[in-house]
């Protein structure tokens, strides 16, 4: 073979591995923490995707170093996602923003020159038709701004995959809240209510003789009810977890009066028996008919200047209105904020079955403390003496999963109602317990509604709202999405000070390294043409 045929086979075959690559793409992702795979759920959900979904992120202009990370790595994820359905990416359109809030980032230049800076950190999914927007940051105020960062980047595969199964959904699963029984009304739990609408079609309503009338729901939610559940209605109920339904149980352990301890400046503490004790008991966990204090709490303001003088306000702290701390380990509390609770009870896992997993995912501080009812709460005592808070890590919200005992087994079924499918063991479901109702309540200002968590005295936002949000998806998920918020990224931050103290040599390395490997290559091919030309 000649020279030039050989040279020409040789560039055919480079253009052919060029053509041949960019056709079919490789990519190995051999990092630890595989940041740049998507999961196998993932993968099933674009691959079944029977249209066209496009995404315009809108995170642009003049953005500091982690909101380019956040940027880059927003678009290598819906590259990739390309790769397995019909996702593609867009351009922002002129009114892609309207409607959502900016993000103003405030920097200090070395100069010490304050530069504001205005983002719009989301991104617009739009399939057939429907839009829903996609936030890309995460704002835990118990984190600085790369560690924020670093969060809102493991949860983009989950934002982006929850979004698109939303909007590409032929039929939109429902979810019920149960009334009749004294439950938290429609107002209480507005901010809830309108944010699960994102993702189902949310009722209210009471219990029939229909023993199957909740099977059309995929998440029953039971929300803290002051009046007893008759016998039928457990047995609906009961019939609706057997047949493989979902329910969200908060449920409060005690009573008491609010509008009493306001007016007189004390209340007293009841157990508060809705006649589910047997039910859950069945199920593996007891609420106790107890009051938690914990020294981790809201505060209130609270006069102390006295009858004569003018109305001095200072906070103080509330413990009974505890901050519960959220599991780290589960999918539905990871990367949440601190859960804001008042006047809750505690939770016991009780039974031994190895077919029901139980998982804490509420406790509360390593300072806590109950007072067993019945008691009184008394305003015009207030000091804490820590010595009395040595309790930690009392559970407030168990998950269950496994394959549940009914709690009508060996037991006739109510008068009034009609089973021909009765089941004595349920199918593999899921179930979860909240031992205080105001954990889903949000309060209402100047007749508008304040979200789910937010404190109306310090302007706080707490993790209330993600936190039911995420445990009615975790109770709906059939497809194991939720679980792509336990993805972890380890975030190796530079050191600043070091990097600043070796800022020279850096820029010096940087420049001489490549031009080092230039001239290293110019000799090595000068020598490598000497040689074969000297002997030829």
């Amino acid at each position: 073979m000649n020279k030039p045929v050989g040279y020409i086979i040789g560039v055919s075959c480079v253009v052919l591995l060029g053509v041949v690559s960019y056709m079919y793409p490789l990519r190995w992702d051999l990092t630890s923490d595989k940041r740049y795979s998507l999961s196998d759920a993932t993968k099933t959900l674009l691959a079944d995707l029977p249209g066209q979904v496009d995404v315009e992120v809108l995170l642009d202009g003049d953005l500091n170093s982690g909101f380019r990370r956040l940027r880059r790595s927003t678009l290598e994820l819906v590259d990739e996602m390309s790769r397995y359905g019909q996702v593609r990416s867009a351009e922002p359109k002129a009114n892609s923003t309207d409607g959502l809030q900016p993000t103003v980032i405030h920097e200090r230049e070395q100069n010490g020159k304050t530069v504001q800076t205005t983002v719009f950190p989301y991104a617009r999914v739009t399939y057939g038709g429907r839009q829903t927007v996609v936030p890309l940051l995460k704002n835990n105020r118990a984190l600085n701004g790369e560690q924020n960062l670093n969060k809102s980047i493991e949860g983009l595969e989950y934002a982006f995959a929850e979004a698109i199964h939303s909007i590409s959904r032929d039929t939109i699963e429902r979810i019920a809240f149960l009334e009749g029984h004294g439950e938290l009304s429609e107002a209480d739990v507005y901010d809830v209510s309108r944010q699960l609408s994102r993702y189902f079609d949310v009722d209210r309503g009471a219990l029939t003789n229909d023993v199957r009338a909740l099977d059309r729901y995929k998440v029953v939610i039971v929300a803290a009810p002051q009046e007893p559940l008759s016998e039928k209605d457990k047995y609906i109920l009961d019939q609706y977890v057997m047949h493989g339904g979902r329910v969200l149980w908060a449920i409060d352990g005690v009573r008491l009066s609010e509008e009493m301890l306001s007016s007189e400046g004390l209340t007293p503490i009841i157990p508060l028996d809705v006649k589910l004790t047997d039910m859950l008991f069945r199920y593996g966990v007891r609420v106790n008919s107890v009051l938690v204090q914990d020294l981790q709490c809201l505060t209130v303001p609270v006069d102390v200047s006295g009858e004569a003088g003018q109305p001095q306000y200072q906070p103080m702290p509330w413990t009974y209105a505890p901050l519960l701390l959220t599991s780290v380990s589960s999918p539905v509390t990871k990367d949440v904020m601190q859960v804001s609770s008042v006047f809750a009870s505690t939770i016991d896992t009780v039974g031994g079955s190895a077919d029901i997993h139980k998982e804490v995912l509420l406790a509360t501080s390593t300072a806590s403390r109950v007072t067993h009812a019945p008691a009184e709460i008394d305003l015009s005592n207030l000091q804490v003496d820590p010595q009395l808070f040595g309790s930690a890590y009392l559970p407030v919200a168990v998950r269950l999963e496994g394959v549940f005992p009914s709690a009508f087994s060996h037991r006739m079924i109510p008068e009034g109602l009609t089973d021909n499918s009765r089941l004595d063991k349920s199918v593999r479901t899921r179930q979860l317990v909240v031992a205080s109702g105001s954990v889903l309540q949000n309060h209402w200002q100047q007749g508008q509604p304040l979200p789910a968590g937010y404190d109306r005295y310090t302007g706080v936002q707490f993790g209330n709202r993600d936190f039911a949000v995420n445990a009615v998806l975790d109770l709906a998920d059939d497809n194991g999405l939720i679980a792509l918020r336990e993805k972890n990224i380890t975030l190796r931050l530079l050191n600043d000070r070091r990097a600043h103290e070796l800022r020279g040599a850096i820029q010096a390395i940087s420049v001489a390294t490549p031009l080092l490997l230039i001239g290293l290559l110019a000799l090595c091919v000068g020598l490598i043409r000497r040689k074969r030309y000297i002997w030829s």
